[in-house]
């Protein structure tokens, strides 16, 4: 059990971690060799321009302006001086509800810290029950400071249960007050977007086959009869993952290329060379230049022969497809409604944005997406408890005295101060950060089996996981595993009526490994993310031997977003610790505060200056955290209770009944009130813009802004002759049209269109858009550069006085 001294070297070393993380950060971020890995955002939004152009040869590298190493910490100020109507128009309404999420913690926490530290300190202090059990029970000093301190029957219970319902209270206050806020703001940045192709563009999956006639002829036929006023047109989907594996293949052959052609510019006097055999290690030295000219040739046949398999086969085309429609209000009638007597055919949901569309799922048959999911969720199931096995171990370590009882022969080494000092206080909380890397990963991959077709729904059902496991894992599992040991030796000699009683009085004492568990992930961890190391490395090691354009600059810098599906569990996790353990062991109430001040200031930087949203959901992960939390209310009374049974409150215990059911009922009601503005689009919010856009835009040709906005990445690469057979209801796929068909294609073709979409080879087959900021887009067919996406000039302009929140 870690004591007082052991939980300060815990601090010691993890207060001395951040600020070294933040001092390294700090002189990293003005150096002019960093500022493409620190502000990358303003360089993709064009409004950064490098500080290495100009001036000598070392000022490109190292800042001379000594002046600015005075200032050093001035990013803190900076990171709070845009404001949330300015973070909106930057980042997106995703971002800025994502920060929401730390203030809710700091209007949650502060009030009911300053309450529990001045009324229940005192309160369990004073009991000395743990006095009494010392000889019996593996005890600290902070475990005095806990519920556990109070003797059983103790009237004292009564202060504890009142403040679980002051808490509760504030609480559902708190969060009833932000959900209407957050609602509110979506639906006033819903409607405050501009013209935009997902708000027309409905996602119909399970179109039945019908013999004799194409997939596009069937949803020709059944839109023009059931929407015949508002159906406007439909993009068929492509079964084409071998072609996109191809174009992966193909891009990393280009990049060897890239780096050997770079290698020889810089030593003309030696041509580089390669070894044909396994791994490069035998066979016949070639030319390597040579070598990957001729696989990218040879690679480029085969791709030719899959793009005509591809539009020449009949079967390449998925049951699946994106219909637009003349109006949002017609999108709305349709993504909302059951469109047959049959309601597993013709299902309807709103499309993703095009940047948004996991490409790949899209071909997996939808009658083996219930199969899949099924599957997934045993997966899941087990792979939760074969996690038990390292948490397990890493509760032994953060309990060494119970083990000593046990392996009395490994005292001599654990005795030795600094060592006992240094795995109760530091080791438990960093070996568990370790087991925990690799989890997310896994759990995405697992999400992109089931089959979903949005790339925030996947991260969204991968934070799920995540929080489950979290739930699971880390705070059960440490609790009643940490118990198993540390009280083994009690457990073992004790009659079998008084387990329920030592199991009751133990669970508070887990607030020491959780404490080491906060600082070791929300205060060294937070401050390594804003240091960015990983990034750094490799930012400078593609650029000292992979860049060798602008292009492949911008692709090396890429920052990426928020990893929402670690980000988002991890913090659940936190609300979790706070409300279970503020009546329990209000002393860890601090650490929480802490940790969610520190990360705010951190991640408002980070989105300012970093991440670029890959997707914007308008903050649909919202019902998901407020879920959560409620969640944490949940397990915080039942846990109570059962604490409580435990210390014979027999008087006491009963008042706690009726607080789940209240809980309940409170959520049920937000539920209701406010989920829908997440899941549905009212029809009068459609038709308002409908009649706004008719007067703004009169003259829009709505079919060619739509013509191509989900038009499958891999044609990106056809020939122009060749996109004008898969364009929207342009040619049929049996490809006998009229000459006046054709010719009407064109000229829709030649009409105004939004930008094109491009392929990135290096991830899985998305949309992105590129928006015309202070630099046209660039072909990217090769590089795979990240999506320069401007939420001030695309759809994302926020006013200020469309919204008044509602603090």
């Amino acid at each position: 059990m870690a004591t007082l001294s052991d939980i300060g070297v815990s601090a010691l070393i993890n207060i001395l971690s951040a600020f070294a993380f933040l001092l390294a950060f700090a002189l990293l971020r003005i150096q002019p060799v960093n500022d493409r890995v620190y502000f990358p955002k303003w360089y993709i939004n064009g409004e950064r321009a490098s500080p290495r152009r100009g001036g000598n040869f070392v000022a490109k590298f190292v800042n001379l302006d000594f002046k600015t190493y005075l200032t050093f910490l001035n990013w803190m100020p900076q990171a709070l001086k845009m404001s949330e109507t300015q973070l909106i128009n930057h980042a997106g309404l995703d971002s800025a509800v994502f920060l929401r999420i730390y203030t809710l913690g700091l209007k949650i926490f502060v009030p009911i810290a300053v309450v529990a530290l001045l009324i229940l300190i005192p309160v369990n202090v004073s009991s000395g029950t743990l006095f009494f059990l010392r000889k019996e029970l593996v005890v600290s000093d902070i475990d005095k400071l806990s519920i556990s301190n109070v003797p059983p029957k103790s009237i004292r219970f009564f202060v504890h249960i009142g403040l679980e319902y002051l808490f509760t209270i504030w609480i559902c206050y708190m969060l009833y007050k932000e959900y209407d806020n957050v609602a509110t703001m979506r639906l006033h940045f819903l409607a405050s977007q501009r013209r935009r192709a997902e708000q027309f563009t409905v996602a119909v999956r399970n179109v039945p086959q019908i013999p004799g006639h194409s997939i596009a002829d069937s949803l020709d036929h059944f839109f023009k009869t059931n929407h015949p006023d508002t159906y406007l047109c439909h993009q068929a989907v492509y079964n084409a993952n071998k072609f996109a594996s191809l174009v992966r293949k193909r891009d990393r052959l280009q990049n060897w290329l890239d780096y050997n052609q770079l290698k020889f510019e810089r030593n003309p006097e030696k041509r580089p060379t390669k070894k044909i055999g396994f791994l490069g290690l035998w066979g016949e030295r070639v030319d390597s230049i040579d070598f990957y000219k001729q696989q990218i040739k040879e690679f480029d046949k085969r791709m030719e022969l899959e793009r005509q398999k591809v539009l020449k086969d009949s079967k390449s085309i998925l049951p699946v497809a994106f219909v637009s429609f003349k109006s949002r209000w017609g999108a709305a009638v349709c993504a909302q409604t059951q469109q047959s007597k049959n309601p597993t055919l013709w299902l309807t949901d709103w499309a993703p944005e095009p940047r948004d569309v996991y490409w790949r799922n899209l071909a997996i048959p939808f009658v083996s997406l219930t199969i899949r999911k099924l599957i997934i969720s045993l997966s899941v199931f087990a792979l939760v408890f074969f996690y038990m096995i390292p948490i397990a171990f890493v509760q032994s370590l953060a309990n060494l005295e119970g083990l000593e009882r046990v392996a009395p022969f490994l005292r001599p080494v654990i005795e030795l101060k600094f060592i006992k000092s240094f795995l109760q206080g530091f080791l438990p909380g960093l070996a568990l950060k370790i087991f925990l890397y690799v989890l997310p990963t896994i759990l995405m991959i697992m999400s992109k089996i089931e089959g979903h077709i949005a790339v925030s729904t996947l991260e969204r059902r991968a934070s799920a996981k995540y929080y489950y496991f979290m739930l699971v894992n880390v705070f059960l599992g440490s609790i009643v595993t940490g118990t198993a040991f540390q009280q083994l030796h009690s457990f073992l000699h004790q009659p079998p009526t008084q387990i329920p009683r030592t199991i009751g009085v133990s669970i508070p004492m887990k607030a020491t490994f959780f404490i080491t568990y906060i600082m070791v992930d929300g205060w060294a961890g937070i401050a390594g993310e804003i240091l960015r190391l990983k990034p750094l490395v490799i930012f400078h090691l593609k650029n000292m031997f992979l860049v060798k354009t602008e292009r492949d600059r911008e692709m090396a810098m890429d920052p990426g977003s928020v990893d929402y599906p670690e980000t988002l569990p991890s913090l659940q996790l936190y609300f979790l610790l706070g409300i279970v353990y503020a009546v329990v062991t209000p002393i860890l109430l601090p650490f929480i505060l802490v940790f969610f001040a520190f990360a705010y200031l951190v991640y408002r930087h980070q989105i300012i200056n970093v991440y670029n949203p890959q997707y914007e959901s308008g903050a649909a992960f919202w019902p998901h955290v407020h879920s959560r939390i409620i969640a944490s209310l949940l397990i915080s009374q039942l846990l109570l209770m059962g604490l409580l049974s435990t210390k014979e409150a027999a008087n006491s215990t009963p008042l706690l009944v009726i607080l789940p059911i209240l809980t309940l009922s409170f959520h049920k009601y937000c539920k209701s009130r406010f989920e829908p503005a997440f899941r549905k689009h009212p029809l009068e919010e459609a038709m308002a813009k409908d009649l706004l856009g008719r007067t703004t835009e009169p003259d829009i040709n709505l079919k060619a802004f739509l013509a191509d906005a989900y038009l499958h990445p891999i044609f990106r690469s056809f020939k122009e002759e060749e996109l004008v057979e898969i364009r929207v209801d342009k040619v049929r796929v049996d490809r006998h049209q009229s000459y006046a068909d054709n010719a009407q294609s064109r000229d829709d073709i030649s009409s105004p269109s939004p930008p094109h979409h491009a392929y990135h080879p290096t991830s899985p087959p998305h949309h992105s858009y590129h928006q015309p900021t202070t630099s046209p887009p660039q072909d990217i067919y090769h590089h795979g550069i990240p999506p320069q996406y401007d939420y001030n000039h695309y759809g994302y302009h926020y006013e200020a006085e469309s919204w008044t929140s509602r603090d």
